[in-house]
C-alpha cells in the first residue's frame, strides 16, 4: 500500500471511531463500470452478511452505482472491505 493510501485509511479509521458507536449499520457506496462481473464481485463481497444492496445505472449505462447497507463490527472491518474491493478495476469508493 502506498503512503497516500495508508494515510487515507488512518484518517478514515479515526473519523469512523469518533463519529459512530460500534457495531453500527454502515452504508458503503461504490461506482463501478457497468460490467456484470465487476458488479457481481462487489456484491459478492457482502454475501452472508445480511446486507441490503441496491444499484442503479447511469444515464449512459457506462457506470453502475452500488449502495450497500450492512452491520459492521468496527472501523477495521469497514476499512478491510474497502481494501478488499480496491482491486476491482475502475471502482470508485465514496
Amino acid at each position: 500500500m502506498d503512503k497516500k493510501s495508508e494515510e487515507f485509511y488512518v484518517r478514515l479509521k479515526e473519523e469512523l471511531t469518533n463519529t459512530s458507536d460500534w457495531p453500527t449499520e454502515y452504508l458503503f457506496k461504490f461506482i463501478v463500470p457497468s460490467d456484470i462481473e465487476k458488479i457481481a464481485h462487489v456484491e459478492g463481497a457482502f454475501n452472508n452478511m445480511g446486507a441490503v444492496i441496491s444499484n442503479s445505472q447511469s444515464k449512459t449505462g457506462k457506470y453502475t452505482s452500488i449502495s450497500i447497507s450492512v452491520q459492521m463490527k468496527d472501523p477495521d472491518s469497514v476499512i478491510a472491505k474497502y481494501q478488499e474491493l480496491s482491486s476491482v478495476e475502475g471502482i470508485i469508493s465514496l
